[in-house]
């Protein structure tokens, strides 16, 4: 069931999204050679539960983090540990933010050092995808026009489009209805409110789409081990258009 928000409840979900935000900057001045996903996920909840909020993954369906930490080839859902980031490596940062109840959802895709030119093109479509996408997020478009925009725009690269893993709504939960794929048809999907929250979160692969889930239960990875980038804001539809809610 989708659940439209209120202007009230836009303004909480505002302030969890400013904490995500906050807490990505860090990572992104964190995240160096040499430095592991642990201590990257350490310092993030450090952050957040200074701020009076709380890491919304940690222990979701067990999940033992507070940070997505996903390198190179992952996709999503990487979990953090003793893995040292490298020189030319990227690494996906997905966080979600639980503040007086309701959840800001976010993600960056981080090159560490000096990354290769056709990985750091990668990463730049990515983010121009999810530019794309929320544009196409206001009153009276549906899903579909979302969704084609991040495929067409991605494809036009020869970038892959993932399709197991798609965004969402999200609220008082971090996962409601509806579901936001990275690709559609114009003017097919659910038709766009005003109320309405979501996730929009391309995942784009270097080469194909495919994808799998490692023998840990959490991370996807790219079948033919090309890299891949993910971006994600929360963004509200509001009669003055989309208002993306995790920005600093």
């Amino acid at each position: 069931m989708v659940i439209l928000k209120s202007k009230r409840e836009i303004e909480y979900i505002r302030e969890a999204g400013k904490i995500t935000a906050h807490a990505l900057l860090l990572m992104k001045k964190l995240a160096k050679p040499g430095v592991t996903t642990g201590e990257l996920d350490r310092r993030c909840e450090e952050y957040i539960r200074s701020c009076g909020a709380f890491p919304s993954c940690k222990g979701y369906y067990g999940f033992p983090a507070t940070i997505c930490a996903s390198v190179n080839e992952e996709v999503v859902h990487g979990i953090p540990g003793h893995r040292k980031l490298r020189d030319g490596d990227i690494i996906s940062v997905d966080l979600v933010v639980n503040k007086n109840g309701y959840h800001g959802d976010a993600t960056l895709t981080i090159p560490v050092g000096h990354v290769d030119p056709k990985v750091m093109q990668l990463v730049t479509v990515t983010e121009e995808c999810l530019q794309k996408g929320i544009e196409q997020a206001v009153t009276g478009n549906h899903l579909g026009d979302i969704g084609h925009a991040v495929q067409a725009y991605a494809e036009s690269f020869g970038y892959g489009v993932v399709r197991d893993y798609v965004g969402h709504g999200i609220g008082t939960d971090m996962h409601e209805d509806p579901e936001v794929p990275n690709y559609g048809i114009p003017g097919h999907g659910d038709l766009l409110e005003e109320g309405l929250v979501i996730a929009i979160e391309p995942m784009i692969t270097m080469g194909s789409e495919k994808v799998r889930q490692l023998k840990n239960g959490w991370t996807v990875v790219t079948r033919d081990k090309k890299p891949a980038a993910h971006f994600e804001h929360t963004v509200a539809i509001t009669e003055n258009g989309p208002e993306i809610l995790t920005l600093p």
